[in-house]
């Protein structure tokens, strides 16, 4: 847990007490949607990068129990939803409203996102193919309609042939033209990787956040 892992001044503890907090946080969406008032997802930034550095601190065997409660939470708030709560807004730390029905993918790219961070062994193209698509969706959706971003016209190439193509619309005039196999894009979307193995016209994104 001590060793570094592949985020810039993180330890893997770090990672592991982020997953734990991001699970508690969107028990608070979940709450939300439930009973109609609102529940941010952390009280504040500065409350959020406090707990993961305090929790980083912990025993291996501490980190790991809180990681399991985080999520059994999780779990259980996400079972208490009925069919109608899973429609009602809510927002994240980017104020643009989602449905809550949003919420259990956004938990699962989250995890995707930090195994690849723990440096472990574990990369994009290990999420299975079925749920390549899904993932391909998470990581865009980042970078919709972001005014200090550029515009892209990404085509996506998944293991079974198929294509599909999303437009990020950014602040700029020139559409970048980028075409890439789904993992590449994922890792290239959340800053996890260059973009040096996509084709065509590769421009910088802004930071994942």
């Amino acid at each position: 847990m001590r060793e570094p892992s592949l985020l810039p001044g993180w330890s893997r503890a770090h990672v592991v007490t982020h997953l734990a907090r991001n699970a508690d946080g969107l028990v608070n969406l979940l709450t939300w949607a439930r009973t109609g008032v609102e529940h941010p997802i952390y009280a504040s930034d500065a409350d959020r990068e406090a707990d993961i550095e305090e929790g980083a601190g912990r025993l291996a065997q501490v980190l790991h129990e809180d990681l399991l409660a985080s999520s059994e939470r999780f779990a259980v708030a996400c079972e208490r939803l009925s069919d109608s709560q899973w429609s009602a807004s809510v927002t994240a730390r980017n104020p643009v409203p989602f449905p809550a029905s949003a919420i259990p993918g956004l938990r699962l790219f989250e995890l995707w996102t930090h195994l690849v961070d723990l440096d472990v062994g574990f990369g994009f193209e290990d999420i299975p193919a079925d749920l390549l698509e899904v993932a391909t969706t998470s990581a865009v959706a980042r970078h919709l309609n972001r005014p200090e971003g550029p515009s892209v016209h990404l085509r996506v190439i998944f293991p079974d042939g198929e294509e599909r193509v999303w437009d990020l619309v950014g602040g700029g005039g020139t559409v970048h033209e980028v075409t890439g196999e789904a993992a590449e894009v994922i890792g290239w979307l959340t800053g996890r990787r260059d973009g040096s193995t996509l084709r065509g016209e590769v421009p910088d994104l802004p930071a994942w956040g």
